[in-house]
Formats: structure tokens, C-alpha cells, sequence
């Protein structure tokens, strides 16, 4: 079913630049955390590209860039997934708001029973919180990235402190 979505998805022009951008994002913090680079990162990504916050020079920046996009060109497509990824605290979130309704209909009025129910809710969300780890990754692969990256390149990076804050704007275009 997820792979019927990510195929339709990949029909919509924007929608297929944007997860080509996120992939490449993730890639990109990948290889800069194999490559030693220990500062907090976080990335935005959009039809024209993403953007890295975080203080990581420009040079280390490009040259994880290109290499996570030739990794990517080659086969390496799981780079595009990110356990830091917002799709997985928004999958976390979701699943756990479900549940926490469900469990919590048909509490009484009696303190006890709602004492019982909220027992048997931390129970709930800690094993939804446990299966929604891999629902999360799965989102991420079908649906918000990809690691198919054919003809995407690299037009610019570009980079700006704002208060202190480093930020690199990534350029890409198909």
C-alpha cells in the first residue's frame, strides 16, 4: 500500500522534489556525522533545495553534499532516511494521540476506573511508541523522502549567519 502512495506522489512534480530534497538533506547529515562532525544539525527542505542549520563550514558542507549524492546515484537510497527526522516525532505523535483517545472513551466518573484507564493508557503508549519507530521509517521511505536522486545536482550552497546561527542554503534543480 505504502509503495501505491510513494508511486502517486512521485506523479506530483513539487511533491517528488521536495522528498529528492529531504533524501539528499539526510544523506548530507549523514556523511557529515560519519565524517567526525558532532554539532547539533537540522535541515528544511523545499521544491528548490534545503537548508542545514548548524555551524559546519561551507567546504565540509559541499563535500558531504556531493559525496551523499553520489552515494546516493550509486545505490546507497537508505541514506535518505533519518532517525532525527520530523516525520518521526509527527508518526510518534499521531499514533500516540490515537490511542490516548481511544483508551481514555468510556472513562466513569469513579476515580478508580480512571485510575485503571491511565495504567492501561502508559502501557498503550509505551508499546505504540515502540511500533511506531518503524512506521516512522517507513513514512519517511514511501511517502516524505526518497533516495532516488537520477538528475538531481548541486547548483549552490550558500551560507549565512543570522544571531549567531549558521545557516547553509542548499540549491538543487533536476
Amino acid at each position: 500500500m505504502m509503495t501505491q502512495l510513494s508511486t502517486q506522489i512521485a506523479r506530483i512534480p513539487i511533491a517528488e522534489r521536495i522528498r529528492k530534497n529531504h533524501g539528499l538533506e539526510h544523506a548530507s547529515i549523514h556523511v557529515l556525522t560519519e565524517r567526525g562532525v558532532q554539532r547539533p544539525l537540522a535541515g528544511r527542505s523545499d521544491p528548490n533545495g534545503f537548508y542545514i542549520y548548524g555551524d559546519v563550514s561551507t567546504d565540509q558542507l559541499n563535500a558531504a553534499v556531493e559525496n551523499a549524492l553520489q552515494r546516493m546515484k550509486a545505490g546507497e537510497y537508505h541514506l535518505a532516511v533519518h532517525p532525527n527526522c520530523g516525520t518521526m516525532f509527527v508518526t510518534s505523535g499521531a499514533m500516540s494521540a490515537l490511542v490516548a483517545f481511544l483508551a481514555m472513551l468510556g472513562t466513569g466518573a469513579n476515580w478508580r476506573k480512571k485510575l485503571e484507564r491511565a495504567i492501561l493508557l502508559v502501557s498503550l503508549l509505551t508499546v505504540t511508541l515502540i511500533f511506531s519507530q518503524p512506521v516512522g521509517y517507513a513514512v519517511q521511505r514511501e511517502i516524505t523522502t526518497t533516495g532516488i536522486m537520477d538528475t538531481l545536482h548541486v547548483v549552490s550552497i550558500t551560507r549565512k549567519v543570522v544571531g549567531g546561527m549558521v545557516t547553509h542554503r542548499v540549491e538543487t534543480r533536476l
